[in-house]
């Protein structure tokens, strides 16, 4: 039987990169009740750990490009995401921005079984005890449903229907809405004004004295 010596090659030994799990996770509930998708997802996030040399776990920048150029549905990786975070196994340390590509900004993730820069591994995975718990936890965070922004109602009010003519501190009403009555007369308008002791002071104007204030407005008087 002959054994391994000093210089040679050990048959175990893997040739190229390689992203370690430990044997303990992956017997874990956590790890095992993991949906395709998500395994998809945190494979990506050990790839992008690899392609940063091992360092900066959570600061891992990982777009929804990336994760579709590894062969996930777009609608399917937020629920991943949602599912990782949920059973300990990743960490979302910023949330991105969607929008034009000058203001979108990506996720960052830490992998939470790989130590950062700053900190050992903590392994949130291991609050999950039992298959019960895990798939309880998978199943309610892939089926939340995002929240979505509430539009304005737009304003259908053709444009200049609103606006409203004041000379001074006299209010005409509408312009060009000047009603008209059964009798074919125009009606007299209100005037609201403050007047000298600052009290709200209101007064009828006849259409004679509305088209005088408008003749002294132009007139500069």
């Amino acid at each position: 039987m002959s054994r391994w010596k000093p210089g040679r090659r050990r048959s175990t030994q893997i040739d190229g990169q390689f992203a370690a799990r430990t044997i303990k996770m992956l017997e874990s509930p956590a790890f095992r009740v993991l949906s395709l998708s998500a395994r998809r997802a945190l494979d990506r996030l050990e790839i992008e750990l690899a392609h940063h040399g091992g360092m900066d776990n959570g600061r891992l920048a990982v777009t929804y490009e990336d994760f579709e150029k590894y062969g996930m549905d777009r609608h399917a990786i937020a629920p991943a995401i949602r599912e990782l975070v949920a059973l300990g196994l990743a960490e979302v340390t910023v949330h991105g921005r969607a929008g034009n590509a000058e203001w979108r900004t990506p996720n960052r993730f830490r992998i939470t079984y790989k130590p950062t820069k700053e900190a050992a591994q903590t392994h949130e995975w291991k609050r999950i005890y039992t298959d019960d718990q895990a798939e309880k936890t998978a199943r309610e965070a892939r089926s939340v449903q995002p929240v979505r922004p509430k539009h304005r109602r737009k304003n259908k009010t053709p444009v200049g229907e609103n606006d409203n003519l004041r000379v001074g501190t006299h209010h005409l009403g509408p312009v060009g809405k000047f009603p008209i009555t059964a009798s074919g007369e125009e009606p007299t308008l209100l005037s609201i004004s403050w007047d000298g002791d600052g009290e709200l002071g209101a007064r009828r104007l006849s259409s004679g004295r509305v088209r005088e204030i408008l003749e002294a407005d132009e007139s500069g008087a």
